[in-house]
């Protein structure tokens, strides 16, 4: 039996320009893509283009279609964000940054995929723009504010009381890293965010969906993936990964490039 020959995979960035600051983006390319249609990443709360890692290049060889991820403001590489993030910035993002993205980079029709708060944002893109989100992939995402939500949040800010673990952020954000701490600790403990929920955007999603989740998610019990399934306008599917935590791409890579590629591979 002869063996499929992997494609290779080329990279390049680009910036998007927004009246706020630009943004950078990374495109990595199959060679002899197979769609069109390209995997557009939402990072998470502490994240940019390098703490992907490997994970857009193995899933641009698993799908053979283009993934596209970028920082967002005030994250990576991007321009710094000059202010607090606002409380509806998962709302936000969907609406003032991505239609940039969306103009600049040519995604007439992509496939969303977020990880944490990148899923909500996903979510949120899908339900602004259901003529351009083909699916929608959402990894630990969270639906709600939820007390063992809080109490990661709070745990991993003593962590970060340590000054080594504030220089391990600087690697991938410069001088932004106690911005994007403040951004993701302040804001999901501040009172006035607890009543944030996905409950109402949901069911105007309409595009097929996947949910994975970690069955030990330490930032999200079960119900959000199973909120997020429920309460969805289209057909969704549920995962649990068994002896996953929080971040299933890196935990468990395989698993998640597959899963991935066989959920798209059925859009067609």
């Amino acid at each position: 039996m002869t063996t499929p020959e992997v494609p290779e995979i080329t990279s390049s960035d680009a910036w998007v320009n927004h009246p706020h600051g630009q943004l950078l983006t990374r495109t990595w390319t199959p060679a002899g893509a197979l769609s069109g249609v390209p995997i557009l990443l939402f990072h998470d709360s502490l994240g940019s283009v390098e703490l992907w890692r490997h994970f857009p290049a193995q899933l641009s060889k698993a799908t053979r279609r283009q993934v596209i991820a970028y920082d967002r403001l005030g994250f990576g590489q991007s321009d710094a964000y000059v202010q607090e993030l606002p409380l509806d910035f998962i709302a936000d993002e969907a609406r003032t940054y991505v239609p940039a993205l969306m103009e600049q980079l040519g995604l007439k029709r992509f496939i969303a995929l977020g990880h944490s708060v990148g899923g909500g944002i996903a979510v949120n893109v899908a339900a602004l723009y259901p003529q351009a989100v083909v699916a929608l992939i959402s990894e630990s995402a969270q639906a709600f504010v939820e007390d063992q939500t809080l109490s990661g949040v709070a745990e991993a800010r003593e962590q970060f009381r340590d000054e080594r673990q504030v220089a391990r952020l600087a690697k991938y954000h410069g001088n932004k890293a106690r911005w994007v701490l403040s951004a993701w600790t302040d804001t999901w403990l501040s009172p006035d965010f607890g009543a944030w929920t996905l409950k109402d955007v949901l069911p105007r999603v309409t595009c097929p969906l996947l949910v994975i989740h970690g069955v030990h998610d330490e930032y999200g019990s079960l119900r959000h993936p199973q909120m997020i399934g429920e309460l969805s306008g289209g057909p969704a599917q549920v995962e649990i990964i068994q002896e996953a935590y929080h971040v299933p791409h890196r935990e468990k890579p395989e698993v998640i490039v597959q899963m991935v590629a066989a959920f798209v591979a059925n859009l067609e």
